[in-house]
């Protein structure tokens, strides 16, 4: 089956693989954590032990999903290691430091407040107790804040520059990289989609007592809570979506072209394409369906502002690695000599596109001395993948409009109390449960593989940031990371469904 694929596409696949199981636990873990707080607040507040119950039970859900999410995510700090060890070297200053920081949040903030969230019901006072649960909230979602910042300096690497002396980049501005704007929209936006995730879990579950007919009120006021939870989230989700995109249309334009297959750039403002078949070989699209204007008004927020298409893109990429062969030129002139200033003058001068340089050593090692043919080649190779691009992005973008869809009506019944009365709507629930998860994917498969051929835009090429490792040792760990990473999933599985099966009667309503 992988017997075609290189040993950087293995790679590649293998830590692909093993961050897409990672992912299946966190977007539920934020979604729960918040609604755990909200539904103790409502028990502090009531002082019903209803509230308590609920949740106790959905954090005894959040405890199992929170669990099999570090124990699939630990190993994706060892994969930067050991699958990408050029990469590490190269960004390990500023990329170490936000994992160090995420691993500090995570398995130690989060570790001690869960442990104090699950046994300190009888030692801490109801008003202790909602503090810590509150602390577990904040800690979970900041501990998705430091990786979402590392991954958004990946796409815009802002407060770094290179280092002459050590060949690697070094930062050179915390705040620059921690206010990137990439990684508040991305952050906002992830973490919301995650709300999302949590309500749809509730309702999906709650729906499900409600058909049987068991649990009758926990599951009405669990649904109460995850219906205007999840309207909130999906409307956020949305909103901090667009601005995503906006961001991207500033530092990764051709990211913003894939994806909406724009081959030539068009008159502002440009349509909106909402079908196509994009045909990536001869560079163009055939049976289009179009929206005036809006692609333009949404990308641009402008109504004179153009987006670049792939072709002329790809035209300045080829202007950007003529300035990299300069930039590369004079950096082996300065490791020979440090103090040769007309080398210092030119790789100040070139600096910005030493990136774009590095794309011809997939094709030479004499990147300074290559032709125009290699270099009409590496500037191909910024065009990435169109095809599942351009669809996996209206797979998100569709499924967020019907997440959205749904919670209004379900908003609507809240306000109504016909939960109980609508049969189709609660079995609607219990069919909606995949789809944040499908939506979740497909956008980071688009943000992740609308970046290539740059492990970090602009500054490092993927095909570099590897290890230099053989395709028999990769294909031995894939095949092992696939297998434990199956049964944990299972595993999780099974334990969801027993103590859902089993219901909230294992927890005391006596306060």
């Amino acid at each position: 089956m992988f017997e075609s694929l290189t040993a950087l596409q293995l790679a590649r696949l293998q830590f692909a693989i093993t961050a897409s199981y990672h992912f299946l636990f966190v977007p539920l873990t934020l979604g729960l954590s918040l609604l755990l707080a909200i539904m103790e607040s409502v028990y502090v507040m009531t002082q019903k032990p209803i509230w308590k119950q609920m949740t106790q039970f959905w954090g005894l859900l959040f405890g199992i999903n929170f669990a099999m999410g570090v124990a699939t995510g630990i190993t994706l700090e060892f994969q930067f290691g050991t699958n990408w060890a050029y990469y590490s070297h190269y960004v390990g200053d500023i990329f170490g430091s936000l994992l160090a920081i995420e691993g500090l949040m995570a398995f130690f903030l989060e570790a001690t407040l869960i442990g104090l969230f699950f046994f300190g019901w009888k030692k801490l006072s109801k008003q202790a107790h909602l503090c810590v649960t509150w602390g577990l909230a904040l800690a979970t979602n900041f501990s998705a804040l430091w990786i979402l910042i590392a991954n958004a300096w990946m796409q815009n690497p802002v407060g770094s520059t290179f280092n002459v002396d050590t060949l690697r980049m070094e930062l050179t501005n915390f705040y620059d990289v921690f206010f990137n704007p990439v990684a508040q929209s991305k952050f906002v936006h992830t973490v919301s989609a995650g709300y999302v995730t949590g309500a749809v879990f509730v309702m999906a579950v709650s729906a499900w007592y409600l058909l049987q007919k068991r649990y009758v009120e926990f599951a009405k006021r669990s649904m109460t809570v995850a219906v205007s939870f999840g309207l909130a989230s999906a409307l956020s989700v949305i909103v901090l979506g667009d601005e995503s995109g906006y961001t991207a249309t500033q530092n990764q334009k051709m990211k913003i072209a894939a994806m909406e297959a724009v081959w030539n750039t068009e008159k502002a403002p440009a349509d909106l394409l909402v079908f196509a078949i994009p045909d990536q070989q001869k560079r163009q699209n055939s049976f289009e369906l179009k929206i005036p204007y809006l692609l333009g008004i949404i990308a641009t927020r402008s109504f004179s502002t153009e987006i670049p298409g792939m072709n002329e893109l790809e035209a300045q990429a080829i202007t950007r690695i003529k300035s990299g062969q300069k930039a590369y030129q004079a950096l082996q002139e300065l490791r020979k000599n440090r103090t040769n200033q007309t080398a210092v003058e030119q790789f100040e001068k070139h600096k910005s596109d030493l990136g774009y340089g590095l794309l011809l050593k997939k094709y030479t090692l004499n990147v300074y001395q290559a032709d125009e043919a290699t270099i009409k080649k590496a500037a191909a190779d910024t065009i990435p993948n169109v095809i599942p691009l351009f669809i996996l992005f209206r797979v998100m973008v569709a499924a967020g409009f019907l997440m959205l869809a749904y919670f209004v009506i379900g908003f609507w019944y809240s306000i109504k109390r016909r939960f109980t009365e609508k049969s189709w709507f609660l079995k609607s629930s219990i069919a909606m449960l995949p789809l944040p998860w499908i939506a979740i994917m497909s956008g980071w498969m688009v943000a992740e593989h609308g970046r290539q051929p740059w492990a970090i835009e602009g500054v490092l090429p993927t095909f570099l940031a590897s290890s230099n490792h053989d395709k028999s040792s990769l294909l031995f760990s894939l095949s092992l990371f696939v297998l434990f990473y199956t049964v944990l999933f299972i595993f999780d599985v099974m334990l969801l469904k027993k103590y859902i099966k089993t219901g909230p009667d294992i927890f005391e309503t006596k306060d």
